[in-house]
């Protein structure tokens, strides 16, 4: 599934994604042209809203935070839009709800490491604990240089995980072609919103991915059909957030995550002075080195908690919706042997 990637390349590899829209075969009610307008000027509001006014704000745990309430409303809005249609899942071809439940687990597994990767930077708070408990405790600068190194070293690692993302958001980028719609008005309405919302689910997770791993190279665009009311949007968005994050990987900076940044650069202002190779400095400068260090660590930890609860959120969205579907087809199809194999092999899935 997944291929080589050149670095920040355009990535259309699947056609025009809307000739399940085109005019042939049924045509769009007034009530369903509303419904599918008042839902794609919500994604274009959202999209415009994740466009950082100050650069700064890119790749921060607080721009992760309200992209990832972006995601979670919008797949809410997916919810409500199929209440909306009316749309009974006995009038669900068996393509729609295949597409839906393989790209909902793939969401699920990018969630699950994302949320090891939080963890995983959460435990470093132990680390900068101990760090400032040696450094406010007299004479014990040896021990600040080994929880000093231990900080590095812990930040430094990489993720398997996180990285086994890609060859997931790999396969997501190449089913963006959704299924065919024929002669079913309110199954083009859902399978167009839900291709807005899988844009901007993709575009959000691999900057996270990015951000997390510093793969710069695994950048590429994702492009959209200009007639779509939210194109614009979503072309200013990922222009600005990659335009940023290329600027950053070129600095060669240890980390292009703002808030972590923060702390390295705190560790390293105190670094010459545990190692007992600066000029020696006031008691007061010192105090204020060691409180800034503990200042960007809560604000570190903070962000990391807020975070983690809007992932496991949005985890918990994408799970329940699989779940409704699946008991919705389970009464449906009221005999275990009428139901189509895709979703008996999704039903017996441990979680």
């Amino acid at each position: 599934m997944s291929r080589p990637q050149e670095p920040y390349r355009q990535f259309f590899p699947f056609g025009n994604p809307f000739r399940m829209i085109s005019p042939k075969g049924s045509k769009l009610s007034n009530r369903l042209m509303t419904l599918l307008n008042k839902f794609e000027e919500t994604l274009s509001e959202r999209l415009r809203r994740l466009i950082p006014k100050n650069k700064d704000d890119i790749l921060s745990f607080s721009w992760m935070k309200l992209a990832m309430e972006s995601l979670c409303d919008s797949h809410n809005d997916i919810k409500t839009l199929i209440t909306d249609l009316e749309l009974p899942v006995s009038d669900w071809d068996e393509k729609w709800i295949d597409f839906y439940l393989d790209n909902s687990v793939k969401l699920l597994d990018v969630c699950v490491a994302f949320s090891s990767e939080l963890s995983r930077l959460n435990q470093g708070k132990l680390l900068l604990q101990c760090l400032l408990h040696n450094l406010e405790s007299n004479g014990h600068f040896t021990k600040a240089h080994s929880s000093l190194a231990s900080w590095r070293h812990h930040i430094g690692q990489k993720n398997p995980r996180v990285e086994n993302c890609f060859p997931i958001l790999e396969s997501l980028v190449e089913t963006l072609d959704l299924p065919k719609v024929k002669n079913s008005a309110k199954g083009k309405v859902l399978m167009r919103a839900m291709y807005g919302v899988k844009v901007a689910t993709i575009f959000v997770f691999r900057v996270s991915a990015v951000a997390f791993t510093g793969s710069g190279k695994k950048l590429s665009d994702l492009s959209v059909p200009e007639t779509l009311p939210w194109a614009h949007a979503f072309s200013v968005l990922q222009s600005t957030v990659y335009e940023e994050m290329k600027n950053k990987f070129s600095s060669g900076r240890a980390t292009v995550l703002r808030e972590v940044d923060e702390v390295n650069v705190s560790v390293k202002k105190l670094d010459p002075v545990i190692q007992d190779t600066a000029d020696p400095i006031e008691a007061e400068t010192f105090k204020s080195l060691v409180t800034d260090l503990g200042s960007k660590g809560e604000e570190l930890s903070h962000a990391l908690d807020l975070l983690g609860k809007d992932v496991d959120g949005f985890f918990k969205i994408v799970l329940t919706s699989r779940d409704t579907l699946l008991c919705n087809l389970r009464t449906y199809s009221n005999v275990a042997h009428t139901m189509p194999k895709k979703i008996m092999r999704e039903g017996q899935v441990g979680r």
